[in-house]
């Protein structure tokens, strides 16, 4: 531990992880202070998809610099990144609609993206059903990841070629701006003291500043995914995004005719009451990861929202998943839930305390297509670079 850093971090989460890449890269010396042996919130319990493309204007600028990034880093250092692509499948004509409203302004976003005939959809996505299939958008910069490898993989390459100091199993309980520095006080007593800090520790930070926490608009979103067993002799190239999805994600509000198509819907049907759209990746292993649904709870209430897994929930996306794409099993050898916190009325919760301390959190789904970028932007700011 070195007497003074210029930056501390607390969290070694994904938001985390890349404001100390940014401060390393501008020469800075940084600790991350992490209370577990290793990250076990939203960075590694989710789907494993850098999607851009489904991001509003704002975000998907940072995405966008998100995909360099990674890239960047995955040519000098495996961090489990592959430029596989993402395609949103239709399965009517209103998401057909859909999909060419977003390719035009794509065009006009400068940010490549490929309409598909249904004919090319089932000839590049084995097993995807005719029935289902009206044709697809398909993005070729964007990338999949690994979520329980890859921050693992980016703190190795952090340690061994920027010069990160990692502190891991390290509980901060009090964080203050002490004179001219702050200081991260742990359960174990020891000091770390820098010349700012970032709290990237997702809803944790209601241990350290629980008044800031409890008046917050942070709400948490709990999401249901499952992984089937390997699929023998199958390939399935990239992020599979189908017609739910292009009913959900915020990229698709563009749309001239989004308002009047989101209008004819249910709103008291099973995907809506439990925010259900369903997703295909297929992991390394070769098993097909399936997701996901979204409930939601305040912040303050997270409790509410149970540690227990809806059955019915599951079930849904199976049954909803087999009338898309035939796989050659939909046996499951995993089941999980990840929670994160997003805002309610901004796109990310910040708050600074004093003038050097910066509590960043409430990234929401946004955090791995994310946070490489805008963590690029918040360094340069905080540090008025």
């Amino acid at each position: 531990m070195k007497e003074k850093y210029d930056l501390l971090i607390v969290g070694s989460g994904v938001l985390g992880t890349f404001h100390a890449y940014h401060a390393l890269q501008k020469g800075l010396s940084v600790a991350i202070l992490e209370k577990n042996s290793k990250p076990e919130g939203a960075t590694v319990r989710n789907f494993g998809q850098v999607v851009p493309s489904g991001m509003d204007r704002k975000w998907q600028n940072f995405g966008k610099e998100s995909l360099n990034i990674y890239k960047d880093i995955q040519s000098q250092f495996d961090i489990s990144i592959r430029q596989n692509g993402t395609v949103y499948l239709a399965s009517n004509e209103e998401e057909m609609q859909l999909i060419e409203e977003l390719h035009q302004i794509n065009i006009s976003n400068d940010y490549e993206s490929n309409l598909l005939t249904k004919e090319q959809c089932l000839a590049k996505y084995a097993g995807l059903r005719s029935d289902y299939c009206t044709g697809g958008l398909f993005f070729p910069q964007e990338v999949t990841v690994e979520p329980s490898t890859m921050i693992h993989k980016l703190h190795q390459y952090m340690t061994a070629n920027l010069g990160v100091d990692l502190f891991m199993n390290t509980t901060v309980l009090n964080t203050e701006n002490r004179n001219e520095e702050v200081v991260a006080t742990t359960s174990a007593g020891l000091e770390y003291k820098a010349s700012k800090m970032i709290i990237c520790n997702g809803s944790d930070f209601k241990i350290l500043y629980p008044e800031i926490y409890n008046n917050s608009d942070l709400v948490v979103s709990k999401l249901q995914m499952l992984q089937t067993k390997p699929q023998n002799n199958y390939k399935l190239d990239g992020s599979i995004l189908t017609g739910l999805t292009i009913r959900r994600y915020e990229s698709f509000e563009e749309c001239k005719s989004y308002a009047a198509i989101k209008a004819k819907e249910n709103p008291d049907s099973f995907e809506k009451k439990y925010g259900v759209h369903i997703l295909f990746k297929q992991a390394l292993d070769g098993s097909v990861i399936l997701g996901d649904s979204h409930e939601y709870a305040p912040a303050k209430d997270i409790d509410s929202l149970g540690f227990d897994l809806n059955m019915d929930i599951d079930n849904f996306m199976i049954e909803e998943a087999k009338k898309i794409i035939d796989l050659p099993t939909y046996e499951i050898q995993n089941r999980w839930f990840g929670m994160y916190s997003q805002c309610k009325n901004k796109d990310i919760f910040e708050h600074t305390i004093g003038e050097n301390i910066h509590i960043i959190t409430g990234i929401g789904g946004k955090g791995m297509t994310g946070s490489a970028g805008f963590a690029k932007h918040n360094i340069d700011k905080i540090f008025n670079a």
